[in-house]
This record gives C-alpha cells, sequence and structure tokens, in this order.
C-alpha cells in the first residue's frame, strides 16, 4: 500500500537517507530484481502457476536508468503483472490529477512490460465520481486493469461505480483475464473476519488484493481463503496476498520487540512517511529467510493458505539507498 511519496514525505525522506549507509558496491537495483527473482522461483518451486506481481518501481523493467534500455529478460520472466500506483491521479494529492510528464515518464516503462506480455494493474486514488470515471477510462484505453479507490487506507469497497468496472460472471484463472481488481488490503473498518469475507463474496471483482492477516493477527485460513474466491454472481476469482518485502513492519509476525535501528544490522531507518515501517538492507541474508525459503517464513506462509499469488510491495526501495 504505497504510492511516490507525498513532498513532505519526500523531504523528510531526504533529511533521513544522509544519516544511513549501505554497504558499498551494491547496485541496488539488480539486488532488488534478484530479490523478486527469487521470491518468484521459490513460490514456483512449490506451484508452478504461482502469481507474482510486484508494485511500484517500474524501472527495474529496463536494464538501464533509460525506458528505452534493454528488457531485463530474467526480472520479466519472473512475474505476472506490474503494479503503479498513482498513474493518473494521486502522485501529489488524492482526487488530483498526475502531472502529465510524471504519467508519460511511467507510461514508457508500463508500456515496456506490456509488450513483453505483462499483466499491467493501476491503482489510482480519487474519490469524485467524474475522476473515478476518467481513471478508467484512460487505463482502459492504455490497455492498462485499475482500480480507483476512493480511500487511500484501502480499508473499503467502494460505493461507485456500483458494479466493477467491465465486470463479468466469468471465472479468472489466469492474471491475463482479469478485467477489475478490489484492492482491500486493511480490515480495520470490519467488525470480524467473516464480516470482510461476506462482503469480499458479495461482489464481482476478478481479483481480490488481501493481506494475509486479520485485525487481530491472526492469519486467513485456507478454507476462507477458498471462499474467498466466490463472486456473487457465480463466477470465481483470483485471491491475491500482499507482502512488503522492501520494509519491515512492526506489527508483523516475524517482529522482535528487541529489535532497533542497526540490530540487526540490517534494519534500518524508519520511514518518516509511514511510522512503524522501517527500510531494510533488502539484499540481505537474514532479512530474505523472513520472506521465503524456511518453514516459517513469510511466502511459505502464504503458500501454505492457498493463495493464487502475492503482491510485492516496496519495489522502489532502491530508491532510498540511491538517494544516500
Amino acid at each position: 500500500m504505497r504510492k511516490y511519496l507525498l513532498l513532505l514525505g519526500i523531504a523528510a525522506l531526504i533529511a533521513s537517507c544522509k544519516k544511513d549507509v549501505a554497504p558499498d558496491g551494491i547496485d541496488f537495483r539488480q539486488e532488488m530484481r534478484t530479490l523478486v527473482q527469487e521470491i518468484s522461483g521459490y513460490a514456483r518451486g512449490r506451484d508452478a502457476d504461482f502469481i507474482v506481481i510486484p508494485q511500484n518501481g517500474v524501472p527495474l523493467l529496463s536494464t538501464t536508468e533509460e525506458p528505452t534500455g534493454p528488457l531485463a529478460t530474467d526480472y520479466v520472466a519472473a512475474i505476472s503483472g506490474i503494479s503503479q500506483e498513482d498513474l493518473y491521479y494521486g502522485y501529489d494529492k488524492d482526487d488530483k490529477a498526475t502531472p502529465a510528464s510524471e504519467t508519460s515518464y511511467i507510461r514508457n516503462y508500463l508500456d515496456k512490460g506490456k509488450s513483453a506480455g505483462v499483466t499491467v494493474m493501476v491503482t489510482d486514488y480519487c474519490s469524485t465520481h467524474g475522476n473515478m470515471d476518467d481513471s478508467y477510462a484512460q487505463n482502459a484505453a492504455a490497455g492498462y486493469v485499475s482500480f480507483a479507490a476512493d480511500q487511500r487506507n484501502l480499508d473499503a469497497i467502494p460505493s461507485y461505480p456500483t458494479t466493477p468496472h467491465l465486470v463479468s460472471a466469468d471465472t479468472i484463472t489466469q492474471l491475463a483475464q482479469i478485467k477489475n481488481y478490489l484492492y482491500l488490503i486493511n480490515p480495520a473498518k470490519f467488525g470480524s473476519r467473516q464480516a470482510y469475507i461476506d462482503a469480499v463474496r458479495a461482489t464481482n471483482y476478478d481479483l481480490l488484493l488481501m493481506d494475509l492477516f486479520f485485525n487481530d493477527n491472526t492469519q486467513f485460513t485456507a478454507s476462507e481463503v477458498e471462499s474467498l474466491r466466490d463472486k456473487a454472481n457465480g463466477g470465481r476469482r483470483l485471491v491475491i496476498c500482499y507482502m512488503s518485502i522492501g520494509e519491515a513492519e512492526d506489527y508483523r509476525f516475524y517482529w522482535n520487540k528487541d529489535w532497533k535501528v542497526g540490530k540487526p544490522e540490517w534494519l534500518r531507518k524508519e520511514n518518516p512517511s509511514w511510522k512503524g515501517n522501517y527500510k531494510v538492507w533488502y539484499w540481505d541474508a537474514a532479512w530474505k529467510a523472513i520472506l521465503f525459503g524456511q518453514s516459517d517464513s513469510y511466502l511459505t506462509k502464504i503458500l501454505d493458505a492457498g493463495y493464487d499469488g502475492v503482491f510485492l510491495d516496496i519495489i522502489d526501495g532502491y530508491e532510498y539507498y540511491e538517494s544516500l
């Protein structure tokens, strides 16, 4: 659940960057590609059809710092889709159009991925009905699947439009088939896990992006995940689980109360725009072990619960280290 940082957040982040360090000789972009590829390889070793969707950080699709550079083919082979926030609305402020220059720049990368056969998903943050309509129209014209989120907290099912954009009763088995999706990773407003499940089952979205845990930090069970696949109209949807890989979150199951910045060494500065979220040396083996490869790793829990795929956040975490 991220956007390119608001202007004040950027200023605070730059200020904090000056006090942080990273080992010399790290190719931060390639290390993030490698992490995504390793996550994909581990997951697809158990489920060959497992879906992997990185959010933001779309410049990683190019092997150079320009969108015209060669395609990062190993990275593209490891992912099923790419997701981008704030493409048309929300970059500077929610419900405000993103500057055309920023949209154009990001679209160069999105179209690069689309041409390589990768499904492009866009989350715009807008609540005015006219802006929501415009977001859906512009994304559809570009060939992107989109969601107009009327809440930045991603804690509610939008009441507008009354039915999902391009709604259908199709049974969805592959990411390339989706025409719409629901991004609902924060269940805080739902009084119970069953209330959350019932609310989702009453919708007809082709794909659900959700968290592994309910408010009480207990996991959704495999049977609950299975039930969430049912659309109200009789079709079936994909259910994808959120996992942040570029920051550590102090409310997650893996958090050790004795941790503090620098101890363990890979745990770095707190993100000033998202309290409780900490930068990490995402290339570090100890952090990777938390994410995947072990019986109690984050990704193992996701696989065991039967999700169709994983939605990887803070892919643009490399930008922080490039700014040091």
